[in-house]
């Protein structure tokens, strides 16, 4: 049986989109167990999130005592829910606050293998779907909690629908209600998540199909009534409740404070020049960059067929407005990658020319060299000699699927270069998310400061006093795993904390005043370990020194016989 003859097997009924949503659950699943708490956003999201099921406030989102209004309260209900059901917000378990980043992607994929099928066919509508699912960027969003994935999905289950009704009009079939429900909670969801992305997404899709087809008479069909009404009953409860409780705070700040200087400038010099989406998307598409000459080249010469229209739609009015938005992040075009995996899924339909067969070739093996040389530059700068396996791993299986996709589809099998690309980047994946990355020590300097403190028998959890003090380091990270209550502080601060029984970290530029506070109260410091690293936030090299709140000690009797000196930790500096 050929590979195209199982593809059609695959891809009848529902056998399509759950295909496509297991190549998004096998693609990022292990890096949702395998990944410490990111900086900032991932840290920020789920720190809020337990506090709210710390203090049952389901309403206003904070970040220990300040108030978090940038994101309307979506993620933190899904994250809520996980966590509630496979963990507990005391554990402080990652992962379980990443769970609905994880299904947002197989929902992705799954809605845009189910769209796809009725404008394009079954067999493209599987392809496009795992297309997706196995991109860089949907499956390292699918073990980050936050918005994104969860957006990508909500978006992309509305235009799936989108896509199937558009799909009916043009056969003049009538459409389902479960099709017409599925778009409204789509859109709906997406806006408590995110706000306006996926409403402008939807929309900008809807009037670009309507200036191209001339005629916009098939969306009366939507069902705008009832679907207005869900969307209001979806949406409306927790804004009226925000509204109540911030007295109208959080919508200046959201949209003061966070969406205009987004719009106006590049925000926490997150800026970007114009064609910046365009010039990471072959990274960010890989292993599927084979196609992506090929899928913009159909976007052109196929622009009459109705599901290549559909996908260009979709793609470009959303796309432009990303690039045209002054700030500028990696992920911020991912609600128009359902597009681009069908374009790409589209070209395969027919046989390839040769110019973009040997530009998508050497875009692969590009693109696959590159990532395998960031497996090398993250061993050789962080890493030590016992992570070498992971990276050859990783490096191997990434330049394999640059390689064996170009080779494969300079021999015009373009179908057997998604799949063998598809699998040896899947894997790549995995080995960099889930093998090498977590083991480079130096990058994850909260996760290192919290294990040090459990095994010394000074964190909170492990039934010492609290909260633990911190001076010059202020991740997010790290609050999320020593808990709400962790005190960040100056050097003062920290002094009066050991003086408490309360243990501190002292980040190293802070230990001038850190110390003579100490002198001041007439004790003397006693370091526990020292944790050094790279604070990939901001690029700043890390020293911190965990100090043991009790027994105390006067100064004259700090240096007993076989004691190390104060300024001299008991262990080795950790790497």
């Amino acid at each position: 049986m050929t590979l195209e003859s199982r593809l059609d097997d695959w891809s009848r009924g529902w056998r399509g989109p759950l295909f496509a949503a297991l190549v998004a659950l096998i693609a990022g699943l292990p890096g949702l167990f395998a990944m410490p708490p990111l900086d900032r956003d991932e840290s920020r999201f789920a720190q809020a999130t337990s506090q709210m099921l710390e203090t049952g406030d389901y309403v206003v989102i904070k970040f220990q005592d300040q108030p978090r209004f940038k994101k309307p309260v979506g993620i933190h209900w899904l994250q809520a829910v996980a966590v509630k059901t496979f963990s507990d917000a005391e554990d402080r378990r990652i992962w379980a606050y990443r769970i609905p980043s994880l299904l947002g992607a197989m929902l992705a994929a799954a809605a845009c293998a189910w769209g796809a099928a009725a404008l394009l066919d079954p067999r493209t509508g599987l392809i496009a779907g795992s297309i997706l699912g196995a991109t860089f960027l949907l499956s390292s969003e699918a073990f980050i909690a936050k918005t994104d994935a969860a957006l990508c999905g909500t978006t992309t289950l509305a235009m799936g629908a989108l896509a199937r009704i558009y799909a009916a009009q043009l056969k003049g079939e009538a459409v389902g209600k479960l099709t017409k429900f599925a778009f409204w909670i789509g859109l709906s969801v997406a806006a408590l998540i995110k706000g306006p992305v996926g409403l402008l997404t939807v929309f900008l899709a809807l009037a670009a199909l309507a200036i191209w087809d001339r005629k916009a008479g098939w969306m009366k069909d939507l069902g705008w009534t009832w679907g207005l009404i869900l969307f209001a009953a979806v949406v409306l409860p927790w804004a009226m409740m925000i509204t109540v409780a911030t007295d109208g705070a959080f919508w200046g700040t959201a949209i003061g404070g966070d969406l205009a200087p987004k719009m106006a400038g590049g925000q926490e010099g997150h800026a970007g020049p114009f064609g910046y989406h365009a010039l990471l998307s072959p990274l960010l598409s890989f292993p599927a960059t084979v196609l992506l000459p090929a899928g913009l080249a159909v976007a052109w010469t196929r622009r009459k067929d109705p599901g290549v229209r559909f996908a260009v739609c979709w793609l470009v009015p959303t796309w432009l407005m990303f690039e045209l938005l002054p700030t500028k992040l990696v992920h911020y075009a991912l609600p128009a990658y359902g597009a681009l995996a069908m374009l790409m899924a589209a070209a395969v339909r027919e046989p390839l020319g040769q110019i973009v067969r040997w530009l998508g070739g050497g875009l692969s093996v590009l693109m696959g060299a590159l990532l395998a040389a960031v497996a090398i530059y993250g061993q050789k700068e962080f890493g030590t000699a016992r992570d070498l396996g992971w990276t050859l791993v990783a490096a191997g299986f990434a330049f394999a699927a640059g390689t064996a996709g170009a080779v494969l589809v300079a021999r015009r099998h373009a179908v057997r270069a998604l799949f063998v690309a598809g699998a040896l980047g899947i894997a790549a994946h995995i080995a960099l998310t889930a093998g090498l990355i977590p083991r480079l020590e130096p990058l994850f300097l909260s996760r290192d400061l919290a294990q040090a403190l459990d095994q010394a028998r000074l964190s909170p959890r492990s039934g010492a006093p609290g909260p633990v003090a911190v001076t010059g380091y202020a991740e997010p990270s790290l609050i999320f795993q020593l808990g709400t209550t962790t005190q960040l502080t100056d050097g003062e601060g920290a002094a009066n904390a050991i003086a408490e029984g309360r243990p501190a970290i002292v980040e190293g530029r802070e230990e001038k005043p850190f110390r003579a506070a100490m002198a001041e109260l007439g004790l003397a410091p006693r370091p526990v370990t020292t944790v050094e690293g790279l604070n990939y936030s901001d690029g700043d090299r890390e020293r911190l020194a965990i100090y043991r709140g009790e027994p105390l000690a006067p100064v004259e009797d700090a240096l007993a016989p076989n004691e190390p000196a104060p300024d001299e930790p008991t262990e080795e500096p950790r790497r």
